[in-house]
């Protein structure tokens, strides 16, 4: 899947602000599809986007709450 049909799709989707995040706007959302899982800043919506697959993210996560 070409870049741009991604966050095409991104774009679409519900974006959710992560459940660790500060109130103090220190904030990352998170965006999940079939394909893809995004994570951009909060306070820059437009400013780039991290693009995983949902392997990829299940393994980040899944080494996060190891520690």
């Amino acid at each position: 899947m070409s870049i741009t049909r991604t966050s095409r799709r991104l774009s679409e989707v519900r974006w959710r602000k992560s459940s660790r995040s500060a109130s103090n706007a220190h904030c990352v959302e998170v965006a999940v599809t079939t394909d893809v899982v995004g994570v951009r800043d909060t306070k820059d919506r437009d400013g780039g986007t991290l693009m995983f697959t949902p392997e990829q993210w299940a393994s980040f996560t899944s080494r996060l709450q190891q520690d």
